[in-house]
């Protein structure tokens, strides 16, 4: 959301964007540098912390619903200015309705890939013509789409919850008067048209939406000894790991990811919290743990060779941009779909986990002797298999970097969504 409004700070200028956080975010994100025209508003602290968010997910939507539309219509209420559009995350499913009382037009921000938001609309249509019910996913095999993406097999228990919650985030979109898309049309063109012939409102497509506007800028000096070390590794030889930030592996499974990633012999820098920080112990020469990095600056760095990824939308974006493969380990949600667009659409990565196939928490343990294989495959540079998906990441880099170039679909797309939102032409 906020490299969405950089962007627009930057083609234009002369507007005033208010970015509205819990107390708690504004102390994350306060002291980061923004344009003059970008002004933080807070409400209260009444949804759980960010830090717990992962313990009780389901519970933290609900809190989102039902606590934070009052404050912020209070906040609305406050500002000196009058409000021009109001550009939500889908997942807050009240501001289309405090938007209508208002009379504001709302622009929805889909945070996943395309076709994530794709196959929740196919999900709703099925569902509204009772095709199948929503209560039994066994019955959904009969599906074509469905069972091409077997979600009868990941969607139980919470899982089923979820897509329910997905539905109503669906219906939610279908009241804005735009729909603003963290993805690059080139990624997913066929998705993008389906769309935009079956969608209503229109649909702009800008991403990647990243932070790649900053990379001209120095890093951190507090950083100095990560990117020295990286100045000392070969080219292409470090396989950067990070499992996110939200959910992860079971400990069960970790404790064999650390164990294969070690014996396996490859270069490594592991971005490990929590419990993983005990990697940094008896790492040798080839391996580096931090706490946390600038990952897509690190993705960019000439020594990296692949990423180790939970498959989130963001780290998705950042890995093609920085025309890196991925070794995907997905957990939860559209990871699992994003790391099928990766090995078998994009055909740029490789599969690490099984496919689980006993309910939506239980998984088949990958064991280390596995992971040292997968390691040493994925990071060998001079194989026909490693070297042909280098070259295809290379052509979605340029092609994502083509996008966001002058005239490139996602600079375009940008600049009518400004023109129609503020009925003006750029000039």
């Amino acid at each position: 959301m906020m490299n969405l409004c950089k962007l627009l700070s930057s083609k234009k200028p002369e507007i005033l964007i208010t970015f509205v956080v819990t107390e708690e975010w504004h102390g994350f994100m306060g002291s980061d540098q923004k344009p003059h025209n970008i002004r933080f508003a807070t409400v209260p602290n009444l949804i759980p912390s960010e830090l717990v968010r992962a313990n009780d997910f389901l519970g933290f939507v609900e809190a989102v619903n039902t606590k934070l539309e009052a404050p912020v219509e209070q906040l609305l209420d406050r500002l000196e200015l009058p409000v021009s559009t109001i550009v939500a995350d889908p997942y807050v499913v009240w501001a289309t309705r405090v938007a209508s009382r208002r009379n504001i037009p709302v622009a929805s921000l889909w945070p996943m890939s395309a076709s994530v938001f794709s196959v929740l609309l196919h999900i709703e249509t099925l569902e509204q013509k009772s095709h199948f019910p929503l209560n039994n996913v066994s019955e959904w095999g009969d599906d074509e789409v469905i069972a091409d993406l077997d979600l009868p097999t990941v969607l139980n228990g919470d899982g089923l919850q979820i897509v329910k919650m997905n539905l109503e985030v669906v219906r939610s979109i279908y009241k804005a008067q735009y729909l603003v898309s963290s993805s690059v049309y080139e990624l997913e063109p066929q998705v993008f048209d389906n769309l935009k012939a079956k969608f209503a409102s229109p649909i702009y497509p800008f991403g990647p939406s990243i932070p790649y506007f900053e990379l001209s800028k120095s890093p951190p000096t507090n950083h100095n000894y990560l990117y020295n070390w990286l100045d000392s590794q070969p080219k292409h030889s470090v396989l950067y790991i990070s499992l996110g930030s939200f959910l992860s592996v079971s400990k069960a499974q970790m404790d064999e990811i650390v164990a294969g990633v070690q014996n396996s012999g490859a270069r490594f820098l592991w971005v490990a919290r929590g419990d993983a920080s005990k990697l940094k112990d008896g790492v040798d020469d080839k391996g580096l743990v931090v706490s946390w990095c600038d990952q897509l600056r690190v993705l960019c760095h000439d020594s990296i060779g692949g990423f180790w990824s939970h498959c989130g939308w963001n780290s998705t974006l950042e890995a093609v941009y920085a025309g890196v493969p991925i070794l995907t380990c997905p957990v939860f949600g559209d990871q699992i779909l994003n790391a099928k667009k990766i090995v078998e659409d994009w055909k740029i990565g490789c599969r690490v986990l099984k496919k689980k196939k006993k309910g939506f928490d239980e998984e088949d343990l990958v064991t280390r002797e596995e992971i040292v294989q997968h390691v040493q495959r994925f990071m060998d540079l001079e194989s026909k298999e490693g070297k042909e998906m280098r070259e295809r990441a290379k052509q979605l880099q340029e092609t994502c970097q083509g996008a966001i170039a002058k005239g490139g679909s996602s600079d375009t797309n940008l600049d009518a969504f400004i023109n129609d939102v503020f009925h003006k032409t750029i000039k």
